[in-house]
C-alpha cells in the first residue's frame, strides 16, 4: 500500500529536539543523521485527529429539523378557552346602575326511563349493608353506576355535580374489593391482601374522607390513614392500613422511590377524587400518578383498578383515554339535570371604576343579597379571597344591618 504524503511540520514540530533514548528497539529503523525520525508517528496522529475531527462534525450535524413556528398552538397555551359563550335558555340579563346581573335557571331533572330504578340496600348483598349506614337506597346517579362500580373490576370515570354522590360510588368500589378477599362462609376478610389508595386533593378534604371511611368500615376492620404533609406515617403503620387518604403530591413521592414497592404492589384500586384539576397547576402530578400506575399494570400484569371522579368535564374523552376507561360501559356522564337539589345561579359583574367605589359597591350588593336569603330562612355562605377580606366583610355586613335596624336576621334572641 501506498504511502500517505507527509505532511509539512509545524513551528513547534520543528523546533523539539528529536533526540530519543527510551526508544531503543525502534532506533535502527527510524534514526537518521540528526536523531529520531518522527514522521511515521505524526502520520498515524495526523490520520487519527482527521477521523477525530469528522466523527465530531458528524455527531454535531442535526439528525431531525424542527420547524418552532408550525409547533405553535395558535389558540395560546388556553387549551379550554371558549371563544363565543351562549347563556342557557330561560337566562335574563339585568342592568343597573354600575352593576350587571346575569340570572340563570335551575335545569329541570330529566325524566325517568321505563326501566329505571333506584337499588335498594336491602337489594344488594347482606353483607355489604354496614358501608351504607342510615341508608335505604341509592340515589339515580348511584343506582346507574351500580352495576358497573360493584359488579366489575374495570376502570371508571365517574363526571357528576357537586352533591351528586360520588363518595357513595367510590365507596361501592372499595366494596367491591372487600368482597374479592372476603370468605363466603365467614364473611371475614383478609386485609393482608390488598391496599387501597384514595387520593384528595385538599388536607381537609383527606382528614374528611378518612373519618368517613373509618366510621363505615369499622365493622370490616379495616384501617384507614391519613398520609399528607402533616400526618406521617412509618413503613409498618403502612403495612398495617388497607386504606390510605393521601395527596397527589405526598403519594408521588411514596411511589418514586424504590425502596417502597414492597407495599405499593399490594394497591388494587385507585380514587382519585377532583381529577378535573389536571388542568390545574398540579395536573402534571396527577399525569404522572396515572402513567406510573398504568406502566405498574403492564409491567407486573396485576389488575389494578382506577377510578375518577370529578365535577361536569367539557373534555371527559380525553380523560377517559388517560384512564384506560371503556367509553361504552366505564364512563358515567351527568350533567346539571341530576341534581338532587337544583341549582340557580347569579352572576355579578361589578363595571365602576374606580378602587374604592367598586369595593364599596361589592360590599353593598353582598349585604342585599345575604339580606334576601336571610329574609327567607336560608342559609348562606360568602366567599371572599383572603382571611383580611373575611373579617373586613363580615363587620361591613354586620354594620349595615346595624344601621338598618335588622339585626335581628342574624343573632338569635335569648
Amino acid at each position: 500500500m501506498e504511502k500517505k504524503k507527509k505532511k509539512k511540520k509545524t513551528k513547534r514540530e520543528n523546533d523539539m529536539d528529536t533526540s530519543s533514548s527510551d526508544d531503543d528497539d525502534d532506533d535502527d529503523d527510524r534514526k537518521t543523521s540528526n536523531g529520531v525520525d518522527h514522521n511515521a508517528d505524526d502520520d498515524d496522529d495526523d490520520e487519527h485527529d482527521t477521523d477525530a475531527e469528522e466523527e465530531a462534525m458528524w455527531a454535531r450535524r442535526p439528525k431531525r429539523t424542527l420547524d418552532l413556528d408550525n409547533l405553535v398552538f395558535e389558540q395560546g397555551g388556553h387549551t379550554m378557552t371558549n371563544k363565543k359563550c351562549k347563556l342557557p335558555k330561560g337566562s335574563k340579563v339585568v342592568n343597573k346602575k354600575d352593576f350587571q346581573e346575569v340570572h340563570i335557571p335551575a335545569k329541570r331533572a330529566k325524566p325517568y326511563s321505563n326501566t329505571e330504578k333506584h337499588i335498594k340496600i336491602s337489594d344488594m348483598p347482606k353483607w355489604s349493608h354496614h358501608g351504607f349506614p342510615k341508608m335505604t337506597q341509592l340515589n339515580r346517579v348511584q343506582s346507574r353506576c351500580y352495576p358497573i362500580a360493584f359488579g366489575s373490576s374495570e376502570n371508571m370515570l365517574l363526571c357528576a355535580p357537586t352533591g351528586a354522590g360520588k363518595t357513595n360510588v367510590a365507596m361501592l368500589t372499595v366494596m367491591r374489593v372487600l368482597d374479592q378477599y372476603r370468605d363466603p362462609e365467614t364473611d371475614e376478610i383478609d386485609t393482608s391482601k390488598f391496599k387501597i389508595v384514595y387520593v384528595a386533593p385538599m388536607k381537609s378534604l383527606v382528614q374528611e374522607m378518612v373519618l368517613n371511611f373509618t366510621n363505615r368500615l369499622r365493622k370490616y376492620n379495616v384501617v384507614v390513614k391519613e398520609l399528607s404533609g402533616d400526618v406521617q406515617l412509618s413503613r409498618e403503620q403502612i403495612e398495617a392500613t388497607q386504606i390510605i387518604v393521601t395527596t397527589p403530591e405526598k403519594w408521588d413521592v411514596i411511589t418514586r422511590k424504590s425502596g417502597q414497592r414492597t407495599y405499593t404492589q399490594l394497591v388494587r384500586l385507585m380514587i382519585i377524587d377532583e381529577i378535573h384539576l389536571l388542568h390545574d397547576s398540579r395536573g402534571p402530578v396527577l399525569e404522572s400518578l396515572v402513567a406510573r400506575l398504568i406502566r405498574q399494570t403492564d409491567s407486573t400484569r396485576e389488575a389494578v383498578r382506577l377510578v375518577g371522579l370529578s365535577a361536569t368535564l367539557p373534555n371527559y374523552e380525553d380523560v377517559t383515554d388517560l384512564l384506560r376507561v371503556k367509553p361504552d360501559s366505564g364512563l358515567f356522564f351527568f350533567d346539571g339535570s341530576f341534581r338532587p337539589c337544583p341549582l340557580q345561579q347569579q352572576y355579578i359583574g361589578v363595571t365602576a371604576k374606580q378602587a374604592f367605589k367598586r369595593h364599596q359597591l361589592m360590599n353593598q350588593i353582598t349585604y342585599d343579597k345575604v339580606v334576601e336569603q336571610a329574609e327567607s330562612k336560608n342559609q348562606v355562605l360568602v366567599f371572599t379571597h383572603s382571611r383580611k377580606d373575611t373579617a373586613a366583610t363580615a363587620r361591613s355586613i354586620r354594620d349595615q344591618a346595624i344601621e338598618a335596624d335588622k339585626m335581628s336576621l342574624f343573632v338569635q334572641e335569648d
